[in-house]
């Protein structure tokens, strides 16, 4: 899924500490108030949103492409000006992995009136029209009706509307929740709640990898069998010390612009975690090294190697082999583990595991009493937070509910990790715009000590203002029940780390304007490849914004937006338009027909006796003619691509056959038998071009950023040939971002 924050600062695109992987959650974070903390409102009740303020009064963007549950458009704020109850509620259902379906809810409120904007130059440029006029009666200083939406649709980025204010104080209030069957037929299927996770049988897998360690495993200062000059087949392994970790382990690990960083916990019996390394561990160029170090340790089939490397295990098969891998298990101290042992189980962000924080709040363990009011000696006993509490009263003739709210507020608003743990908190809590439970959600309101004690009038005139503001009767949603919460910008920063594509997000980087051929549409092509690129992407760490552009934008070239995974003896224009042969289903000579195709076997003969491509018998150019998105070419190409995957086996040929003949002939080659499932597997046509990238420095290349220049250089990588087509490249690398990235 492609998700992003409801603001998007430009001080947030970039960072120039690599091990800070999202630079624009972290400048978003820093627009959080300390009134609006998550999920414990000032009152000690439920507060299942976020306040939001940037510095100014900023647009509000839609996190992911939706459609319109329900809105409220305001000519005129209320409460004389002093606050605006504008919102806008939208649905998500989006992707996340191997047939992962994904449906949640954003909601946006307090967004400012008509008028106001109007005065701050906002003219309505950029907003839907069904946000430019109110969504119902409006009288000034009166709230506007709510109105059910009719099938509009949003994309990500787009502006919803601009940050109003309450009460006088201006902010957004921004929820993410889930329905509860939605949120079961998703979480149902991860680690959530689980206190001891296991290893998942399945693939999904994404994001950051985690590995859970038994106490008193052995770390060895060096991997076994490793020799005197520190190196395993070749990769050097940097000494550590030898010794066994006293308590469970938690690591995590990641990677960030080539450098691999990994954090590691100490785990007590309560749960309670302990840092053991104050800043990420790095191990520099590791992920630009991947393929080097899997293609030496994992030479039976480097493919899985570069899984077991990447995330601890093989998503693909139920291989395993001996990974070893540096990790903190005491304070100084570092050693090797071979995490394939059964007994550590591998896990990733798409397990959402209790150790990294993820705890489901439930009627059996809230801290929020029948009366919906959080007690603060249940949340630190949830928090695993023992000290004692300033029990003392401190403000003169406080009333006791009072005090309570104040003791609760000062705990959370006064501890950063406080605050760091609740953001792991996805609660089942009724939603503040359901009117269903409202006398008796607030009738302890009218107690002894309450807001309104003696006062009906005014507890009945609340009610009545806070049903007009409440909106949950026009949005078709069950009412009455709970729902699922999750603090929202945990929500996007874990979801962001997935980079699964749906189908509409692909559409809208290959779009139906571009080619079609043999009467498919473009919507066939990317749904041909579709699960193929998402796992190819997951694997390489291509889903990245920045990598997926370059992908994108080389491939549109290289393959005419998916549609031509072979080289072509003519334009690949031509090719589509006359349903050339080079790209029909390919038969016993690698094209369709001998007789049909001989004026292109003809044209791919100049590639035969190519020394640089490996081709070093007859008939070599048709048969190791480019293949695959990025249309690897050459037997050379080919056999390390077969040897990759563990199809070829790399002692059973010379290596350097091309580069020096004996009487006159070269060396034997390796046998590459059937060099089209290059073009007929839709993984294998997919993943081969993931290998060149990493094959190749194409990566390196591509986390310099999206700028012309860099795109040149991924060219050069790609086809340093080709003079023609740079400007072309460059220009569907930029459209691609458009979609992926978060500049606007």
């Amino acid at each position: 899924m492609i998700i992003s924050p409801p603001f998007l600062p430009e001080s947030g695109l970039t960072s120039d500490d690599k091990s800070k992987t999202d630079p624009m959650m972290d400048a978003v974070d820093e627009f959080e108030l300390a009134h609006g903390i998550y999920p414990v409102a000032a009152d000690r009740s439920w507060h299942c949103g976020v306040h939001l303020a940037p510095d100014m009064h900023g647009a509000v963007y839609a996190i992911a492409d939706g459609e319109v549950v329900a809105y409220r458009v305001c000519q005129h704020a209320i409460n004389s000006g002093s606050g605006n109850a504008g919102f806008i509620l939208l649905k998500h259902s989006t992707e996340t992995g191997d047939g992962r379906t994904l449906t949640f809810y954003s909601l946006y409120m307090h967004l400012m009136s008509l008028a106001e904007a109007h005065k701050l130059g906002h003219n309505g440029s950029g907003l839907a029209d069904f946000l430019q006029k109110p969504s119902g009666a409006d009288a000034k200083g009166q709230v506007t009706p709510a109105a059910k939406g009719s099938g509009q649709r949003v994309r990500r980025k787009d502006i919803l509307g601009y940050v109003g204010q309450y009460q006088g104080v201006k902010y957004l209030h921004f929820e993410t929740f889930m329905l509860p069957g939605d949120f079961e037929a998703y979480f149902g299927h991860t680690q959530l709640g689980n206190a001891a996770p296991v290893t998942p049988t399945t693939s999904d897998c994404w994001g950051h990898t985690y590995y859970t360690i038994p106490k008193r495993q052995t770390f060895l200062a060096l991997p076994l069998q490793t020799g005197a000059d520190h190196k395993l087949h070749g990769i050097e392994f940097n000494p550590g010390q030898p010794g066994p970790n006293e308590l469970p382990l938690a690591v995590e690990t990641y990677f960030s612009k080539g450098t691999k960083y990994t954090n590691v916990w100490s785990v007590a019996d309560d749960g309670t975690r302990t840092l053991l390394t104050p800043e990420p561990v790095p191990e520099a160029d590791y992920e630009y090294d991947l393929y080097k170090r899997a293609t030496a340790l994992y030479s039976a089939c480097p493919s899985d190697g570069y899984e077991m490397l990447r995330f601890g295990r093989v998503l693909s098969s139920n291989t395993t082999q001996p990974t070893w891998v540096k990790v903190t298990y005491a304070v100084g101290k570092q050693g090797y583990i071979d995490i394939s042992k059964a007994a550590i189980q591998k896990l990733s962000d798409a397990d959402f595991p209790s150790f990294m924080g993820w705890q489901k709040i439930t009627d059996g363990n809230t801290p929020f009493g029948s009366d919906g009011l959080c007690d603060i000696d249940a949340l630190r006993k949830l928090l695993k937070d023992e000290a004692d509490s300033p029990h003392e009263q401190t403000v003169v003739k406080e009333t006791a509910e009072v005090w309570k709210a104040n003791e609760l507020s000062a705990y959370v608003r006064g501890h950063e990790q406080v605050r760091k743990a609740l953001r792991g908190f996805i609660c089942n809590a009724p939603s503040e715009w359901d009117s269903t439970d409202n006398e008796t959600r607030w009738a302890k309101l009218l107690d002894k000590d309450g807001f309104y004690e003696g006062n009906e009038p005014g507890y009945q005139d609340f009610l009545k203002y806070l049903k007009e503001i409440q909106f949950w009767d026009v949005t078709g949603l069950p009412a009455g029940q709970k729902l699922w919460f999750f603090h929202p910008l945990a929500f996007i920063r874990q979801f962001r780390r997935c980079g699964w594509l749906n189908k509409g997000e692909l559409s809208q980087i290959y779009d139906e304007s571009n080619y079609t051929a043999l009467g498919k549409t473009g919507e066939e092509y990317r749904e041909h490849y579709r699960n193929a690129i998402n796992m190819v992407f997951r694997k390489y760490r291509i889903c990245d914004p920045i990598r997926s552009a370059h992908f994108f934008g080389q491939s549109a070239i290289e393959s005419a937006h998916m549609m031509v995974v072979r080289e072509c003896s003519v334009a690949i224009s031509t090719a589509i338009k006359t349903n050339h042969v080079s790209i029909m289903p390919e038969l016993n000579g690698y094209l369709r027909s001998p007789p049909a195709a001989a004026k292109d076997v003809a044209y791919f003969a100049k590639y035969d006796g190519n020394i640089g491509l490996g081709n070093t018998d007859a008939g070599d150019g048709v048969k190791f003619r480019g293949r695959g998105f990025k249309q690897l070419t050459g037997r050379y190409n080919y056999a390390e691509y077969w040897v990759y995957r563990g199809w070829l086996d790399r002692n059973s040929y010379d290596h350097a056959w091309f580069k020096k003949k004996e009487g006159g002939h070269f060396k034997a080659g390796p046998k590459v038998d059937n060099p089209e499932i290059l073009g007929n597997d839709v993984y294998s046509c997919v993943d081969a071009a993931g290998f060149f990238c990493v094959h190749t420095a194409l990566e390196k290349a591509a986390d310099k950023g999206v700028s012309e220049s860099s795109s040149r250089a991924v060219t050069k990588i790609v086809n340093p040939y080709d003079v023609k087509s740079p400007p072309l490249r460059w220009n569907e690398t930029k459209k691609a971002y458009q979609v992926l990235g978060d500049q606007l």
